[in-house]
């Protein structure tokens, strides 16, 4: 499964909507949600069981499957015991019957030789969930926590989902920018759907313009995905516009493409010269260019035309051009050129350009034909 478009990670169910699932999934679906990541299990602790024993999520999960939206589940994991929180959550992800798993794992594996608890975690967790797919959540930047065992988690891993927290700074697009270029280093390396902050702490909080700013470069990135934490946040009264945020932003309508660059002009006039049609040719040139060979320098449409209809007609008849080298910015251009036909063929072809408003204003031309 690929995991695509928008989604919020829930932490704790009873403070997301009073943990209505009704609730929940009608503004899932509201703000055009695609997955929901539900926490699972921390450590070898099943979560989100309420005090009498009862878990919260199924009925999370039936109703916002009965709106088409996917649930993940995701789980704080420390490593003391790496078998025992890989059974609980092959356990619970496949007993909730969920899309994918997401690990959470941080400072806890910063610590000498969590590298290894981390391997035999991954191993038993993908022995246990066959294909199911399975993400990394953690630190933006690689490059500041080189003791985090990166390869150990990726090796077993489909996704990689860093924390893109930009806390007490304003800057989203460029530490999304700089977390997908170090993410994408790693090895192995994976696709990216980051996470961004719908939270404030410190007395700092993101403006809600930076959070659409997160998406629009996700997209721009070409990133599949993106998500958020927290639901319990973002939902409540004082961070509202955070998840309104979110959910105007339409996913399904990512920024246009940038335009092809132009075809430079050497291009287009080989291009025009295979056409073998005067007027296709005539067409890149300013009605007064000057036409400048070893024999004379001819001005105007008029002449030119003529020339054309010379070397293409008579000279070099059903010519086939190709384009070998070019040089040369802005106004100026030097091309070399080779030509075959029916009169003969040019191994020699040398040419100059000046533009002007991005039409030929001066053509030097040379070559001969070897007719042998």
């Amino acid at each position: 499964m690929t995991i695509s478009g928008k989604g919020f990670f829930v932490w704790q169910v009873p403070n997301c909507d009073g943990g209505d699932p009704a609730r929940i999934a009608v503004r899932a679906e509201a703000a055009r949600l695609t997955h929901v990541l539900l926490k699972i299990a921390d450590g070898t602790w099943a979560y989100n069981i309420d005090s009498h024993g009862r878990d919260l999520l199924p009925p999370i999960i039936s109703a916002l499957r009965a709106k088409g939206i996917a649930s993940w589940g995701w789980h704080y994991i420390y490593g003391n015991d790496p078998l025992g929180e890989a059974r609980l959550a092959v356990q619970r992800t496949l007993a909730l019957g969920l899309a994918g798993y997401v690990i959470d794992a941080e400072r806890e594996f910063k610590l000498p030789g969590k590298a290894t608890a981390a391997r035999t975690y991954v191993r038993e967790l993908r022995s246990g969930l066959g294909s199911l797919p399975i993400a990394l959540s953690s630190y933006r930047y690689p490059s500041y926590h080189p003791e985090f065992p990166w390869t150990a988690f990726l090796e077993k891993c489909d996704f990689n989902m860093p924390q893109v927290y930009w806390e007490q700074a304003h800057n989203p697009d460029e530490q999304l920018e700089r977390s997908v270029r170090e993410i994408t280093a790693l090895t192995p390396s994976l696709p990216v759907v980051p996470t961004g902050p719908a939270y404030a702490t410190s007395g700092w909080r993101p403006a809600a313009s930076e959070l659409t700013l997160f998406l629009t470069k996700a997209q721009a990135l070409g990133l599949s995905g993106a998500n958020f934490f927290s639901w319990e946040y973002a939902t409540k009264p004082g961070y509202i516009d955070l998840w309104d945020a979110v959910a105007r932003f339409d996913w399904g309508a990512p920024p246009p493409p940038p335009p092809p660059p132009e075809e430079d002009i050497t291009d287009r006039i080989v291009a025009a010269w295979n056409t073998r049609d005067v007027a296709t040719v005539l067409a890149l040139y300013q009605p007064n260019a000057a036409q400048v060979s070893g024999a004379r320098t001819i001005v105007g449409s008029a002449p030119i035309t003529d020339w054309y209809r010379n070397f293409l007609g008579n000279l070099l008849p059903g010519g086939t051009f190709t384009l070998t080298g070019r040089s040369g910015e802005g106004n100026s251009r030097h091309f070399t050129w080779t030509a075959t036909s029916s009169a003969g063929r040019v191994l020699d072809g040398n040419d100059t350009l000046g533009m002007r408003d991005g039409k030929i204003q001066y053509h030097y031309t040379y070559f001969t034909i070897d007719r042998t």
